[in-house]
């Protein structure tokens, strides 16, 4: 376990940036390795161009200890995430066997046509992540880990590879109500207690719930003496504002 493990998310696919599809799986994401001690730092969302994915990739996966990759694995022309993995890493991409053997775990031989077929193309050395769902796998790559965008099936995935992956320290959170305070009025208090915090993240949050706004600050950290420190320091400052 190291005090802090770093990941990022490439989600793939035309059909989020349209609009048409509704993302789903950052928000599972970020909760599921929130809970293991890794902290997401950034998302990226790239249209089904295989340069643009291959150039976000290779950003990605030097910046960060994973790369989660979803959409685009599955067996029409316009999935081509495995490709430009393959190419990203500049390995051989080829029909996989042991991908084959999952496939037939589902469908009948003759029933395994072209299209179901490119779902067993994987990049050379990678290994597999299993589908329980549809059998058809993800793959694991370097620091990439590679998964269906179909929110169920990238589920399993996770659950799959959750044991392999290295763990953080887990982050401590405390979150504060203001009060009825808006932030104007705590903004200042509140900027020199993150000042005097460094290893800490604060920040603020408003919310607008019936008819009224509500305000809640939020500390992050490792450390929970510094954690408890910095929330006594905001809950003092509240209170004297308050008053």
């Amino acid at each position: 376990m190291t005090a802090s493990v770093t990941a990022s998310i490439l989600v793939i696919g035309d059909e989020i940036l349209s609009g048409r599809t509704k993302d789903k799986n950052i928000g599972y994401i970020a909760d599921y390795l929130g809970a293991l001690g890794v902290d997401l730092r950034e998302v990226r969302i790239v249209p089904d161009v295989e340069d643009e994915i291959v150039d976000a990739l290779n950003a990605l996966r030097r910046r960060y200890d994973y790369v989660f990759t979803t959409g685009g694995i599955g067996p029409t022309h316009d999935d081509i995430t495995a490709d430009a993995v393959a190419k990203a890493f500049g390995v051989e991409i080829g029909e996989d066997p042991r991908a084959i053997a999952l496939l037939l775990e589902r469908h009948r031989p003759e029933d395994l046509n072209e299209a179901r077929r490119r779902m067993a193309r994987i990049p050379a050395g990678a290994e597999l992540v299993l589908n329980k769902v549809s059998k058809a796998p993800g793959f694991w790559i370097g620091n990439v880990i590679v998964m269906a965008g179909v929110p169920a099936v990238m589920q399993t995935m996770m659950d799959d590879v959750a044991p392999k992956l290295r763990a953080g320290v887990k982050m401590l959170v405390e979150t504060i109500d203001s009060g009825g305070l808006p932030e104007g009025t705590y903004a200042a208090a509140l900027g020199e207690i993150a000042a005097a915090s460094p290893d800490l993240s604060i920040g603020s949050y408003p919310s607008f719930e019936n008819g009224k706004f509500r305000n809640q600050i939020v500390l992050r950290g490792r450390d929970a003496e510094a954690l408890a420190k910095a929330a006594d320091a905001v809950r003092a400052a509240l209170e004297g504002l308050r008053g």
